[in-house]
């Protein structure tokens, strides 16, 4: 309640998305007057906030994920984009995407662009603010690693895109064990790549360094092998006695191949339209192998190390020429 001796007040704190009834009683020497019809007004939201690591991008597309800070429900989102050039700041809405009514969007954009993308929400109370921005290249296939499903063993070092492995039986670990975590490979699942068409990353690695990287069904068996299964298709590095070996995995079979030189650095192409998943040697622009595989699904990038040593994997970048093989 608040008295003023003017006809208007100004009301402040008010929670964000809240719906208020107000009233007016005058008031004299004499009493109280009975209060004046009501009322209703609602606030404006809180701005949402984007989640950074849910993000997916690639050459021609987007999917940015976001959630509300406040209690009650809005009535929709509205996505805003500024494309960036070298003669604008970034401020100029170049594009709006209204009447979103859940927490993500996939947005299609144009190749080889940088994007600055935001995001309000909106009920009978008007617009929130802009969340804060997030920076999108549409220079190749980008995705994060997904913590929740990393071995126990297994750390994210803060880059977000390397991983390690300090020893294979130490029971301490920093990271938590999920209900989704691997809990017999030392593996990883990143993003799901929810785009058609191709997609390209790379993972350097080091010589000594066993381990598997591929793709894989969301519902490949946490307590397998990546490769062993017919939900998930890999290459696996190991050292014998007498060489370095390579496999190409999927239910457990692999072909007999000699790979002479070790790849330091292992581009790997995802086709969703052609059925293909093919592995290089991004060094030398040689062309490793290819599985032909009609993938039901889309599929998550996958990591393991099979002996201590780390995984750096690049993404975002674009296709080299060596992947337009025949």
């Amino acid at each position: 309640m608040l008295k003023v001796k003017e006809t208007y007040c100004t009301i402040t704190n008010l929670l964000p998305n809240t719906q208020y009834e107000f009233w007016v009683s005058a008031l004299n020497a004499s009493g109280i007057s009975p209060p004046s019809e009501r009322a209703v007004y609602v606030t404006a939201p809180s701005p949402p906030a984007i989640k950074t690591k849910k993000i997916r991008s690639c050459e021609n597309a987007a999917l940015v994920c976001w959630e509300s800070r406040d209690i009650n429900p809005v009535d929709s989102y509205m996505v805003e984009l500024s494309k960036l050039t070298d003669e604008e700041n970034g401020d100029i809405i170049t594009e709006s995407i209204i009447g979103i009514p859940n927490c993500e969007v996939l947005i299609h954009l144009q190749p080889t662009q940088r994007y600055h993308i935001s995001v309000r929400a909106l009920n009978l109370g008007g617009s929130s603010e802009r969340s804060e921005p997030v920076l999108i290249h549409t220079t190749g296939t980008y995705f994060c690693l997904n913590e929740d499903t990393a071995h126990p063993l297994l750390a994210i070092l803060d880059d977000g895109f390397t991983i390690a492995c300090d020893e294979l039986e130490n029971p301490e670990c920093d990271l938590p064990i999920y209900d989704n975590s691997f809990t017999r490979c030392i593996g990883i699942l990143g993003s799901l790549i929810p785009f058609p068409g191709k997609h390209y990353w790379e993972v350097e690695v080091e010589e000594d360094t066993e381990y598997r990287i591929g793709v894989a069904f969301e519902n490949t068996p946490r307590h397998g092998y990546l490769g062993a299964n017919n939900s998930s298709w890999c290459m696996r590095h190991i050292i014998t006695p007498s060489r370095h070996k390579y496999e190409f995995l999927h239910s457990g079979m692999t072909p007999d191949i000699r790979i002479t030189i070790p790849p330091r650095r292992i581009g790997i192409l995802l086709d969703y339209e052609n059925c293909k998943l093919s592995f290089f040697n991004a060094d030398i622009a040689q062309h490793l192998y290819t599985f032909n595989s009609r993938f039901q699904h889309f599929v998550h990038p996958c990591f393991a190390l099979e002996t201590p040593g780390i995984l750096r994997i690049h993404n975002g970048i674009a296709m080299p020429l060596c992947t337009a093989f025949p």
